[in-house]
């Protein structure tokens, strides 16, 4: 009787380490997916279309929101990709990329629609899960120095053609 007992024990011990096993295994190969490119997502459109996509790149443009939920645009530096997600999850990006910042970049985790019907037939990913990899930062206005040599003689002939003409009045 006493050996069922550990046996019952050890058995279930089994089962439960078996299966925490394959849950941490599972979480594990979500968190280190390989995030697609916008390119692959677009020339493969089908293939992708209702699955769950990890995608990666730099917010680009406003945060756009729209009562619980938010568009945003994530750029991976050849398209964007129009992503539609909670607002709330929106609240740590601070920076966008404009001319005047370069913005967060962020990886999200979502379903795929190539032609989302509760959108228009837009193409987009309903984010899921998000997570900011890099912060953004401001870019610092520089003028080139082409711009200032440009700049100099320009304001020199303008005020050589100036003097000229005054002295042709006289």
């Amino acid at each position: 009787m006493r050996k069922r007992k550990t046996l019952a024990r050890i058995l279930r011990f089994l089962v439960l380490s078996l299966s925490f096993s394959l849950c941490v295994f599972s979480f594990t190969l979500n968190c280190f997916a390989q995030a697609l490119s916008s390119a692959e997502l677009i020339n493969n459109a089908k293939n992708y279309n209702g699955q769950i996509v990890v995608y990666r790149g730099e917010v680009i443009g406003d945060v756009m929101r729209r009562g619980k939920f938010a568009w945003v645009n994530v750029n991976d530096g050849k398209n964007a990709i129009g992503i539609w997600i909670e607002f709330s999850q929106t609240k740590d990006i601070i920076y966008t990329g404009s001319y005047k910042a370069k913005g967060d970049v962020i990886e999200v985790n979502g379903i795929f629609h190539r032609a989302c019907p509760e959108h228009g037939g837009d193409l987009d990913i309903h984010a899921q899960e998000s997570l900011i990899l890099e912060k953004g930062a401001p870019l610092p206005e520089r003028v080139s120095r082409t711009k200032k040599i440009v700049t100099a003689a320009s304001l020199l002939i303008l005020g050589i053609v100036w003097i000229l003409n005054l002295l042709k009045r006289k």
